[in-house]
């Protein structure tokens, strides 16, 4: 029994030395409270990075265990993510939740968008205090110069360069509704919400969208338009969490009830965009002062870190991904593809059906794999071999069909088998064009798995959309450099397998 108990107590210690999360609770004295951990989910914007860090905290000093899935893409990512039980909590807009979600006509009830969430097994608890609604700005000295002081004014100036976030662009709440109610003549495209104010502040663009709580209205001096005739709801962030959540874990959630108003949640939010704060280091500086957990008690995740501490852990992330998904590629479609070559119809169909995967915009294909696969590695898995089958297949296909008909007729003549012509001829001519389709594979799927970061993956997006949402370069590059690099890698690898395995009168010289 003393020895049992003393293997435990090693394990722990183990658990507590490797993992922060851990070390920090037995620092405190906090023991867990339910072993199963309770995935906090975000959007890939700053505020909701930073609100859903500061739910994390709460639940971990309140004793439970967290599994922080931050960054997914979007609205539609998040709530269907929770739908699907891959995730526990995130943070909503009410407006967000009544026209862009639940789709109910303007004028709905409080009670009656509760109702609509219950019959998903899905609840709202109790706003932070805040309404960050949309809003419409420009820089305050065009504003001034062209006389705009509502978004009515926009309709006499149809030169203005519009240019909002993509998810406002296509909600019935953003631009859509918001053209007809206002009779706006304006043809707008869409830019990633991080990037919007850079562009706003070096004059490429003259109107963007903007959250009214964002701290760059100031930074950047920007004028926010009247919306004069109330299109815009009342955005009232919120936690939205599945029915299934324990009592006590929504009562740790609810702490932050009043807590924040539109001038602390631009604050806060300058605090991390301008001032290079982690979120969990605003976050945590916050909760102590509002004296909601003690300073014992905080976890500083070590994802958050600007420092690239997790840059390894990303790399391999990434070479999971792209390892099982190219492996899977290459083994199925080498596979299918010598089976259908001889076959002109049925290689045609092939070649078709991968060429049709490969249509559908990355982004979606992952949006649309979450009901069936969740989020996490296994989508980003089955979407990244997708993608990589047209290379290969169409390569393969390509190459032996291609092969000079003479040298088959001469295999036929000297009696080879199916199979042995395979072997012997089809295969050696066509290596060439099967390895230049396994490479340009293995560079696609490096390139798209950072997109795998938007459904909870991991890998080099991470600091990509993490910096995306801060408009931080350094973020961005600590991604994009390492994924750049593994395709040269990539390149350097295939060239020497080609070189060891291809007949040298057959190699590209």
């Amino acid at each position: 029994m003393r020895g049992a108990r003393a293997g435990w107590c090693l394990l722990y210690l183990l658990l507590a030395w490797s993992n922060p999360a851990v070390a920090s609770e037995a620092q405190a004295g906090v023991q867990p409270l339910n072993q199963e951990p309770i995935r906090v989910a975000s959007k890939n914007f700053n505020e909701s990075y930073l609100l859903s860090e500061m739910l994390a905290q709460l639940l971990e000093s309140d004793g439970f265990l967290v599994e922080r899935r931050f960054g997914l893409g979007g609205t539609l990512i998040c709530y269907e993510a929770l739908r699907n039980s891959e995730v526990d909590v995130y943070v909503e807009y009410t407006g967000t939740l009544i026209q862009a979600i639940l789709k109910l006509p303007v004028g709905t009830s409080t009670e009656q968008m509760h109702e609509a969430l219950r019959a998903q097994a899905l609840g709202l608890l109790p706003p932070f205090g805040f309404d960050n609604t949309y809003a419409l700005v420009i820089k305050q000295d065009k504003a001034e110069r062209l006389g705009l002081r509502s978004i009515a004014d926009l309709a006499a100036h149809q030169q203005l360069n519009v240019v909002v976030s993509h998810e406002f662009l296509q909600r019935q709440d953003g631009w859509p509704g918001l053209a007809a109610s206002y009779g706006l003549p304006q043809a707008v495209s869409g830019i990633e919400h991080g990037l919007a104010y850079q562009a706003l502040n070096t004059g490429s663009i003259d109107v963007t969208d903007a959250y009214s709580t964002d701290g760059e209205l100031q930074r950047y001096q920007l004028q926010v338009l009247t919306d004069d005739k109330g299109y815009f709801p009342a955005y009232l962030a919120a936690p939205l969490v599945r029915a299934d959540v324990s009592p006590e874990a929504q009562h740790s959630l609810s702490k932050l009830v009043g807590r924040l108003d539109d001038e602390t949640m631009q604050r806060l939010n300058a605090e991390v965009v301008f001032n290079k704060r982690s979120f969990a280091e605003v976050a945590a500086e916050f909760l102590v002062a509002e004296d909601l957990v003690s300073q014992a008690a905080v976890v500083t995740p070590g994802w958050t870190d600007r420092l690239p501490a997790g840059l390894l852990a990303n790399i391999a992330q990434h070479l999971k991904l792209t390892g099982i998904a190219l492996g899977l590629a290459i083994v199925l479609g080498l596979g299918v593809s010598l089976l259908v070559f001889r076959n002109p119809l049925a290689s045609s169909f092939l070649l078709y059906l991968c060429s049709l995967v490969q249509t559908i915009p990355s982004i979606a294909l992952l949006a649309l794999m979450i009901p069936l696969f969740g989020i996490g590695e296994v989508p980003a898995i089955i979407a990244l071999f997708l993608y990589s089958l047209l290379p290969i297949v169409r390569n393969t296909v390509t190459a032996l069909t291609t092969v000079d008909p003479t040298l088959a007729r001469v295999g036929v003549a000297i009696g080879l088998t199916p199979s042995q012509q395979l072997r012997h001829l089809f295969l050696p001519l066509s290596l060439p064009g099967i390895f230049a389709g396994v490479r340009t594979a293995a560079v696609i799927s490096i390139g798209t798995a950072t997109l795998a970061a938007f459904i909870g993956a991991g890998g080099l997006g991470d600091p990509i959309v993490t910096g995306l949402s801060l408009n931080d370069s350094n973020l961005i590059l600590q991604g994009a450099i390492p994924a750049a690099l593994l395709a040269i890698a990539t390149e350097v690898v295939f060239a020497w397998f080609e070189r060891r395995w291809i007949p040298a009168h057959l190699q590209n010289r």
